[in-house]
C-alpha cells in the first residue's frame, strides 16, 4: 500500500493524517540518527500543563475508557515529558534466504507513553483503542514482538521488572502511580540520562496478526528479565480496554530506514519480502484492517 493510500486510512479511522513521516523521505540516511523531522507532528508542552502527579489526582477515581480519554487529551494537547521527544535509532538484521543481509532501523521513543514534565510525570498504560489513536495521530506506529526485542537487545538502560501483587487493583490509577514511582526509583539509581533508550520496566501493548483472529482483544508482550527472557509471551487474553500497571505504549515512527534509505514502515510491515526483518510473524497485510478491528 502506497504512503498516501495508507494515510488516507488513518485519516478515515483517526480523524487526522501523520504528515510527520512523509516529510522525512529525503531526511537522515544514517541508521545511527533519526530524522528531526519525524517528530513535527508531535506537539509542543503548553507552558501550563499539568505535573503528572497533578493528573494523577485528577484521574484517581477514573478507569477504563474514561481514563483514557482523559490521558488522550493530555498527550494530544503536547502534555508529556520533553525527555520522550528524541527518538532513539534500532537497528534490525535480517538475511533473507539466497539473498544479501538487510539492516532496518527503526525510531523509538526512549521511555513509555508519560503525562506531565521531565521532573513530575507518569507513565501511563491505554487500552489498545487509546494507545492505537494516540500513536497514529502522531505519526507513530506501535511495535512488534520483533520490535520490542530489539529495543530491549539494544537499550542503554535495562531495568529489571518489579511486578506488584496481582490484586483487584491493578487497573486502578494508584497502582501504576505507585509503579512508576518504583521504576524511577530504578531508573535513577543506574545514573542513566531520561533520555537513554530504556527497556524491561514494562510489558508493550503490540501489533500482531493474532488480532485478527481474536477481535476486540488487546495484544501485549515483554517486561524482559535481566536474562533477556520476557515475563509475558504474546497473549490476546484480555479485551482490547483493558489495561493495568505493567502495561506501557512504546511509540514506533512510520518512517524507518532500509539499508539508510528512508521507508514507510506500513509498507514494510505489509511487503512480505522485508516484513520478517521487523515481524516474527512475517507480514502484516492490509494493517489498515487491522487497526480497523481495534477502533
Amino acid at each position: 500500500m502506497k504512503q498516501v493510500a495508507f494515510a488516507a486510512c488513518l485519516l478515515a479511522l483517526f480523524g487526522t493524517s501523520p504528515s510527520g513521516p512523509a516529510k522525512a523521505a529525503g531526511a537522515v540516511r544514517s541508521p545511527e540518527a533519526c530524522a528531526p523531522d519525524l517528530l513535527d507532528p508531535v506537539p509542543e508542552r503548553p507552558a501550563r500543563a499539568r505535573a503528572g502527579s497533578a493528573f494523577v489526582e485528577e484521574i484517581q477515581r477514573l478507569a477504563g475508557p474514561a481514563r483514557d480519554a482523559e490521558v488522550v487529551k493530555q498527550v494530544l494537547a503536547g502534555n508529556f515529558p520533553d525527555f520522550l521527544r528524541r527518538l532513539i535509532p534500532v537497528t534490525m538484521r535480517w538475511t533473507p534466504p539466497g539473498g544479501a543481509p538487510i539492516d532496518v532501523t527503526i525510531c523509538v521513543t526512549p521511555d513509555y507513553l508519560a503525562v506531565g514534565g521531565d521532573g513530575d510525570f507518569v507513565r501511563v498504560p491505554l487500552g489498545l483503542p487509546a494507545a492505537a489513536a494516540v500513536a497514529t495521530r502522531m505519526g507513530f506506529l506501535l511495535p512488534t514482538t520483533k520490535m520490542v526485542d530489539a529495543i530491549y537487545d539494544q537499550a542503554q538502560i535495562r531495568l529489571a521488572p518489579a511486578p506488584m501483587p496481582p490484586t483487584a487493583a491493578m487497573e486502578s490509577t494508584d497502582y501504576f502511580w505507585r509503579h512508576n514511582r518504583t521504576v524511577e526509583d530504578q531508573r535513577i539509581q543506574t545514573s542513566g540520562a531520561q533520555a537513554a533508550l530504556t527497556a524491561g520496566q514494562k510489558k508493550d501493548i503490540v501489533l500482531s496478526n493474532r488480532l485478527r483472529s481474536k477481535p476486540g482483544r488487546v495484544a501485549i508482550y515483554g517486561w524482559h528479565r535481566p536474562n533477556g527472557k520476557p515475563i509475558q509471551p504474546l497473549s490476546t487474553v484480555h479485551g482490547k480496554n483493558y489495561a493495568d500497571y505493567s502495561h506501557g505504549v512504546r511509540l514506533v515512527s512510520m518512517t524507518a530506514y532500509v539499508n539508510g534509505e528512508p521507508r514507510w514502515l506500513p509498507d514494510i510491515l505489509q511487503d512480505p519480502s522485508l516484513a520478517p526483518s521487523v515481524n516474527s510473524e512475517g507480514a502484516i497485510p492490509h494493517l489498515d484492517r487491522l487497526l480497523d478491528t481495534i477502533r
